[in-house]
């Protein structure tokens, strides 16, 4: 191939394409007519002698030399922005900026105030638009659509980076008045009604099956490893809900520590460890290569940083 033949911009092309999988979307993504896309997956087959993109009846699929090609076409146009992205610094105080974060309600509630709060101090005129997992794919950030998702993650594209704020592990929340505090051992609490609470990931959830442990997450797997399992009542992906219900004297949540401890000034409920070993998890904010090199993004990955580091000491 005669590299004085590629056009940039049918790498760009190429690149909306293979995430689309549709001439009109891509057309619409990248502000041109559909002819014009048209056009360039033409001259993108005949620069690559591959159709890329056939029609089939799940679609327009990739051909294996289009998926060859996602990648590397991927970290070229992450290079080139790198390489063409302005060399001056963020003035915080005077920008003039929305930032678009991906957050479960878990990290909604437990960094988000602190992130307003130094934002407050230091850049009065960002604003933050907070949305919440089932409103974004992993294609919106991918895309830069938005600015970073904060959660907890079984898996995360390849592509992406990621940077763990911190590390939590997990307490019980229990009625004041519920008799399982005068022996709240293993054995209790494995009697009692629980509320399941989680949010992992992003996208729009299904249902739990009750009996697919490995699905349900970090608690009933680590109850799981000892040949227990707990009676659920209620299943929600809301931990401000699961908070309030801690209240009602039958019931026990089980969630991280740092969800737990803003309840710790309600007279109705009790704060304790679980009865077992939970391991820890990870809560993470991963985002774009198309961002990475961004100033005004980098110094809001510091601040956001900076605050799980505060609500670590």
């Amino acid at each position: 191939m005669n590299i004085g033949r590629v056009d940039l911009n049918l790498l760009v092309y190429l690149d909306v394409l293979l995430r689309e999988r549709n001439v009109t979307r891509a057309a619409d993504q990248l502000g041109l007519s559909q002819p014009a896309m048209s056009n360039g997956l033409r001259r993108l087959r005949d620069l690559f002698d591959d159709p890329l993109l056939v029609r089939t009846s799940e679609g327009m699929t990739p051909t294996e030399r289009a998926e060859e090609l996602r990648p590397v076409v991927r970290s070229l146009l992450a290079t080139v922005d790198k390489a063409v992205q302005p060399r001056t610094d963020f003035d915080a105080k005077s920008a003039r900026r929305v930032f678009r974060i991906m957050a479960s309600d878990y990290a909604e509630s437990t960094l988000m105030p602190r992130i307003l709060l130094k934002l407050r101090e230091s850049a009065p005129g960002i604003t933050l638009d907070i949305m919440t997992p089932s409103d974004v794919s992993f294609q919106d950030v991918e895309q830069g659509k938005v600015d970073m998702a904060i959660n907890r993650f079984d898996a995360l594209p390849q592509s992406f980076h990621q940077k763990v704020i911190w590390q939590d592990g997990f307490s019980c929340l229990v009625s004041a008045k519920n008799a399982v505090l005068w022996d709240f051992s293993l054995d209790s609490y494995l009697q009692a009604q629980h509320v399941w609470v989680s949010k992992t990931g992003m996208g729009v959830g299904v249902g739990v099956n009750p009996d697919d442990v490995q699905r349900l997450g970090w608690v009933d797997e680590a109850l799981n490893r000892q040949g227990k399992k707990r009676r659920i009542t209620m299943f929600t992906r809301h931990y401000q809900a699961a908070m309030l219900l801690a209240e009602q004297t039958d019931l026990i949540v089980t969630l991280p520590s740092k969800a737990a401890f803003l309840q710790r000034n309600n007279p109705r409920v009790v704060v304790k460890p679980p009865p077992f070993e939970i391991p820890p998890i990870d809560l993470k904010m991963a985002w774009s290569p198309l961002l990475h090199n961004d100033p005004a993004h980098r110094w809001m990955r510091q601040l956001t940083v900076d605050a799980g580091k505060e609500a670590n000491s």
